[in-house]
């Protein structure tokens, strides 16, 4: 079989992804920002959740998170197989980054690529809090 370009049907960020019983995936927390009290910060652990689909193939993924420059990464994910066996298909990755360090407020951006290509980029904003603020509920 030829191979067919998948489509990215989703791409989320979340605190924490669970798997039931049945293969149904959880997903908690989900986020497009982060409040820190100090910076820089080690965020503790964050995933991203990928989902492919409409496609055939062999195909290589890869996810990183930027600086607001939008070119020095904060944290690179690792190569993640796509394997899709025919169109009807659907391939979900859940990739964890631990210890992140975001070492100033702004827009940051998370970026995944297939077989080097970019199928979405979106922002992931991280906010200093003034020193007068309550602390944000734990992570």
């Amino acid at each position: 079989m030829e191979a067919i370009l998948p489509d990215l049907q989703l791409a989320l960020i979340c605190d924490d992804v669970r798997q039931e019983n049945n293969g149904k995936f959880i997903l908690i927390g989900l986020f497009d920002s982060i409040m820190a009290q100090h910076l820089p910060l080690a965020y503790p652990r964050l995933f991203v959740v990928t989902r492919w689909c409409s496609g055939a193939g062999d195909f290589e993924q890869r996810t990183r998170l930027l600086q607001p420059d939008q070119h020095t990464p904060v944290a690179e994910g690792r190569a993640i197989r796509v394997h899709l066996a025919e169109p009807a298909a659907t391939a979900t990755n859940i990739e964890l980054f631990l210890n992140v360090n975001f070492h100033a407020a702004g827009l940051h951006w998370v970026e995944v690529l297939l077989d080097g290509d970019l199928k979405i980029r979106f922002p992931l904003r991280v906010t200093r809090l003034p020193a007068d603020a309550a602390a944000p509920p734990p992570a």
